[in-house]
């Protein structure tokens, strides 16, 4: 995997500016903040949904592309929480790609919104690519193993030896590159979730009070009364 990396990983230019800043979820209106609402079941509420729990997953695999770069820094052997924070973080930005019934999910077109230029859809693919490969469940995504006969002086069998070869671990440039598309990526969803999150409001106030006052409450105090 280092060679796949390396070979992909230098091509990732961005052309507008702005800092490192996160995007955070705008608001509509400038009320205080509820203590209940009522659970929308709108074609709008659905796709705002789905905005919110990719721009969640984004933000996640920044967080662990973080904690991964302060981890490669001062390296250990046989790292487990940094093979866990990398394979977490490729989960997550795959999942965002996911198209269902259930969830409204990000296409390689959304990828040129970002303002990254170079070679951005083929590291795309490459995650994808890694993803499979650490979610295997047929091979082993941290070491190969081959069987080998010890032979005596005289050329026969003496004994079985279980061969290891650790896999290269994962760069830090690769986890650069990758937390720097999350970010990216996160403030192209962060501008729909404003929009959607108008269309939402202006689908809400379409409704009477009669039909509110009908759907299920969600309470935002921890009570359940």
């Amino acid at each position: 995997m280092r060679e796949v990396c390396r070979a992909r990983v230098l091509s990732l230019n961005k052309t507008h500016p702005g800092g490192p800043d996160r995007s955070s979820v705008r608001a509509v209106t400038e009320t205080q903040t509820p203590t209940v609402v009522r659970q929308l079941s709108t074609p709008e509420s659905t796709e705002l949904a789905s905005l919110a729990s990719i721009f969640e997953d984004l933000q996640f695999v920044l967080k662990c592309c973080e904690e991964l770069v302060a981890r490669l820094a001062r390296p250990t052997e046989d790292d487990v929480v940094s093979h866990a924070l990398w394979s977490a973080a490729l989960i997550a930005y795959v999942r965002c790609f996911s198209l269902d019934k259930k969830r409204y999910g990000l296409t390689e077109k959304d990828l040129a919104e970002t303002g990254l230029k170079g070679e951005v859809v083929q590291w795309h693919s490459m995650l994808r690519e890694l993803r499979d490969h650490l979610t295997s469940t047929t091979t082993n995504p941290r070491e190969r193993f081959v069987i080998g006969a010890a032979q005596d002086a005289e050329g026969r069998a003496e004994g079985i030896a279980i061969v290891s070869s650790p896999l290269s671990p994962v760069e830090e440039l690769a986890v650069r590159q990758t937390g720097r598309l999350a970010l990216e990526l996160s403030k192209v969803v962060d501008a729909r979730m404003g929009e959607a999150q108008r269309a939402v409001f202006q689908s809400a106030r379409g409704m009477s009070v009669q039909l509110l006052n009908a759907l299920p409450e969600v309470r935002l105090d921890g009570t359940t009364d």
